[in-house]
Parts: structure tokens; sequence; C-alpha cells
């Protein structure tokens, strides 16, 4: 099974993979490809339950679905989102709900949207035993204030997330995802770090790379600029329901060999 420790080391090494599942079935098929990270992101709140944003995910919705993905894997390192609200209000609540997604999901590790306000936080974290992936750039959570723009572009804002990256690994992240980030500046923080940085968006000199899985196989109807679908599922998945659809239209289903015929039934 791939440990966080195995993940530290594979930085200027061997490229880091890591793709989302939000259930099961997906999580078997990602793990079944040899990425190295499973992440259940809440990103959940787009790809799955139909939000405009991640804003209205909850805790309770992390834990069920990091505990799906939890029992559809068996190597892969499991990490999980913590969402919007469930860190930085109060110290002993942030703690809890990181200690639910280990305790009651079954993840290895938790990652959090990160700032200055998370690196305290981090450290105590990983002080309880609590693996910490860092997160810069780009943090949806943040759209309100943020928006989808690519960060990162003045000098001032570039020297922030440096200096942010550098702070969180003082801290004891294990990783760090660097999102829609000028390439230039995810090929330096790389540099900055002794961790592995973890691209989206963020050009090829990243450790890794990430995508939410929808995008990957092409379910997605619109999919971020930076993304690229490597499959067409969208398309195979619509003609599937409409042939089911067709089928049993037309009488060619269910067939003969999708019944059961009990011949001993008196139904006279």
């Amino acid at each position: 099974m791939t440990t966080v420790r195995d993940v530290r080391a594979m930085a200027g090494e061997d490229p880091i993979t890591m793709l989302t599942a939000y259930d099961a079935t997906t999580a078997e098929l990602v793990e079944a490809s040899g990425v190295d990270v499973i992440l259940v992101g809440d990103s959940l709140g787009n790809a799955v339950l139909g939000h405009d944003s991640t804003l209205p995910v909850t805790m309770d919705q992390m834990v069920s679905h990091t505990g799906a993905v939890v029992r559809g894997t068996d190597e892969a390192l499991v990490v999980a989102d913590l969402p919007f609200l469930s860190i930085g209000a109060d110290r002993g609540d942030s703690i809890e709900h990181a200690g639910r997604l280990l305790k009651e999901a079954g993840a290895n590790a938790v990652k959090i949207e990160s700032g200055p306000h998370t690196v305290e936080l981090t450290e105590r974290l990983v002080d309880l035993g609590i693996p910490v992936m860092a997160h810069l750039g780009l943090t949806p959570q943040h759209i309100n204030r943020l928006g989808y723009a690519r960060q990162g572009t003045s000098q001032e804002a570039a020297e922030e997330i440096r200096d942010l990256a550098r702070a969180h690994e003082e801290a004891g992240a294990f990783s760090l995802v660097l999102e829609h980030v000028p390439a230039n500046l995810a090929a330096t923080v790389t540099d900055d770090l002794s961790i592995p940085t973890i691209g989206i968006g963020a050009g090829p000199d990243c450790d890794g790379q990430v995508l939410v899985v929808d995008d990957a196989v092409g379910l997605t109807e619109s999919a971020p600029p930076f993304a690229e679908a490597f499959g067409d599922v969208r398309e195979a998945y619509a003609d599937a329901l409409d042939d089911y659809v067709g089928a049993v239209e037309d009488g060619s289903f269910p067939a003969d060999d999708h019944s059961h015929v009990a011949d001993d039934l008196d139904l006279e």
C-alpha cells in the first residue's frame, strides 16, 4: 500500500499520479489504473451533487464519500478534503473534523485549502498523527473572494505563495497541491521545497499531477481549460442508456436468458 512516506520520497524522483474518486466503483477503477493517490475532493459538490461550487459540501458528506472510496481501494493512498468552514473557526473543531476523516472514514491523510491561517493548524494536526496535504494557488473554497482566476500572477502574489509553501513544509505537510498558477511559479516552488508538489493547471514541472476523474475520462460536459479528457465516457454512457431504452421499448430486453421460469410452480 502506498504511504505518506512513499509519496514524500517521490519528490524529484518518480512522477506522482493522483485522481479524484467519490464512490467505491470509481475508486476500484482508478486504483486499477495504478495511480499513487486517490483524492476524495470536495469537488464532489460540482461533480456529483449538482452544486455550482464546493461551498455547500458538508463534513457528513465528506465522511460518507470518503468511506465509500476507502472500501473500494486496497493499495492507493486515500486523501480526503476538509470542506468549507470545517476548519479555521475553532481549533478544536478543526482537529475533530480532520480526525473524523481518518477515524470514521478510514482516509490516510487530509487535504487543506491553505493560507496563513492554516500553518499552525497543519503543525498541530501533524503532531497528532494526521498527515496533511497543503493546497495553494486557486482554492475553490475562496470563490467568493478570488473567483476561478489564475493565482500568483503578480510578483507580490507569487512571493506569498512561495512563502506559504515553505511555511507549510516547515509545519509538516507531506506534499503540496498547486492549482491554476503560472508554470514558472510552480517550477520555482517545486525547487524551493523538499516535499513533492502536485499540479493541476500548474505546468509540467511539478512532482506530480492531479485531475478530477470526470474531466480525465471525458464525463464532464464542460471541463476547465487546464484539464484533458483521455476518453469519451460521456458519449459511451449516453449510447448505452439509449440502447437500454430502445431495447425495453422494442421488447428485446429482457430476453429469455435474462429470465427464470420455475417449472414446478402450479399457477393454473
